[in-house]
């Protein structure tokens, strides 16, 4: 059997690639290199006018779907008209399927979703191999999966991450955890949620955390700071479940108190005015830059240049939040202690005096004071950076934890006949 003719798994992504997401581009070439055969199914184009190195090793084909509903109205008609000549039974079936999800949230995407199905189906995955489709994040892709495994008669999966599952409503999420094969999820925490959702199912729904690359995050071990101002590092999208304002304030108090500092923010996103105009309104101008969206091998270099690295991390108004932020992972290994917030899954990675420090979060008091501890006691400092790295080699090494992945797609996807 050549590469072309072995069973594809079919991938269906958000955007691709994206700088955001490294933990999928990651994913998908280490499954590569254990012997899947992937296709991608991406909902955007890229958006970035750059992308990190390990994306030219994919070589997973790509196939993109119309973004939009509108202009390419006539394309999804022209498809899904055909699709439907050709499975009428297995077409109307799935289309009330999408008007009874729709019913439920009155939202328009559901058909978006339903005719973008349609198209994959009818336009895309002949030809390709494709003998199961799995979604990343529990939202749209999902959605898109959904209906296009009961149009194409393949069966779907799922990992569910952040956003996708505290920000779905809970009967839509309900239903796709009821309809897949099976679901994977990054954290012990989000696995106990969305067991809850499916009734206590437990079976069908796995825990595998993302991991990184250890080798390439590593650093010389850390010795005693350097003389001069503190360099405090944060890596987050501009968005309210960073907790970036309490980051600011807790910055300004340490000012306050004589602390000799630079904070480095390294990300964008839709909060950008609120957080830049709170660095003015705090007098922070001098002592806080932004850099915006970096290229990983530059982000690395600030890694290796900090000091500390600080992450607010809260539960946002609409229940968003994050589950473990790969930038903490990131951080332990590339020797740099880091200071979070108790919310969601963090513990499960930062355990508190061990291998960083933790606080409540919307706290910027206690944000600074635990920042003031690891930058100023020496004994504590060494402990976690030993800690943490130890506990990122341990637990969470890509390497190690891709296997526990492919085991789950070997054992519920017997078509993808891995050893052929």
């Amino acid at each position: 059997m050549t590469a072309v003719d072995k069973p594809a798994l079919g991938m269906v992504l958000k955007g691709y690639p994206r700088i955001s997401e490294t933990f999928i581009s990651n994913e998908i070439l280490l499954l590569e290199r254990l012997g899947f055969r992937i296709h991608i199914f991406s909902m955007r184009q890229p958006r970035e006018s750059f992308s990190h190195g390990s994306i030219k090793q994919i070589r997973a084909g790509v196939d993109y779907l119309p973004e939009t509903l509108l202009i390419p109205l006539p394309r999804f008609f022209f498809h899904n008209f055909l699709l439907a000549l050709q499975i009428p039974r297995q077409y109307f079936q799935t289309l009330k399927t999408a008007l009874r999800r729709f019913l439920r949230t009155h939202k328009l995407a559901t058909f978006k979703h339903f005719l973008q199905a349609g198209y994959l189906v009818h336009k895309l995955l002949p030809g390709k191999g494709v003998v199961h489709l799995h979604a990343h994040f529990a939202h749209s892709p999902t959605s898109v999966a959904l209906f296009a495994g009961r149009l194409s008669g393949l069966d779907f999966s799922f990992t569910a991450h952040a956003k996708d599952i505290y920000t779905s409503d809970r009967r839509q999420l309900r239903e796709k955890l009821a309809m897949a094969r099976f679901a994977v999820t990054c954290t012990e925490y989000n696995r106990r949620h969305l067991t809850g959702l499916s009734d206590g199912d437990a079976a069908s729904i796995h825990r595998v955390y993302h991991g990184i690359d250890v080798d390439l995050f590593s650093a010389p071990p850390a010795g005693d700071r350097r003389t001069g101002k503190h360099t405090i590092l944060t890596v987050a999208r501009m968005t309210a479940k960073k907790g970036l304002p309490i980051v600011y304030k807790a910055i300004r108090r340490l000012r306050d108190q004589g602390v000799a500092l630079q904070h480095i923010l390294i990300g964008d996103g839709e909060d950008r005015r609120l957080i830049l105009a709170l660095i003015r309104e705090l007098g922070l101008e001098k002592d806080a830059r932004w850099l915006g969206t970096l290229p990983h091998h530059i982000v690395l270099e600030h890694y290796r240049q900090a000091d500390l690295f600080v992450l607010g991390c809260r539960v946002a108004a609409n229940g968003d939040r994050d589950g473990i932020p790969n930038v903490l992972l990131e951080s332990m290994a590339m020797n740099v202690p880091v200071v979070a917030t108790t919310v969601s899954a963090i513990p499960e990675l930062v355990e508190d005096g061990k291998t960083g420090l933790l606080v409540p979060p919307d706290d910027p008091d206690a944000l600074a004071a635990a920042m003031a501890r690891l930058l100023t006691d020496s004994q504590l400092r060494r402990q976690v950076i030993i800690n943490g790295r130890a506990r990122v080699s341990r637990q969470f090494h890509n390497r190690k934890l891709i296997k526990d992945l492919a085991d789950i797609y070997s054992r519920s996807i017997p078509e993808l006949k891995l050893g052929s």
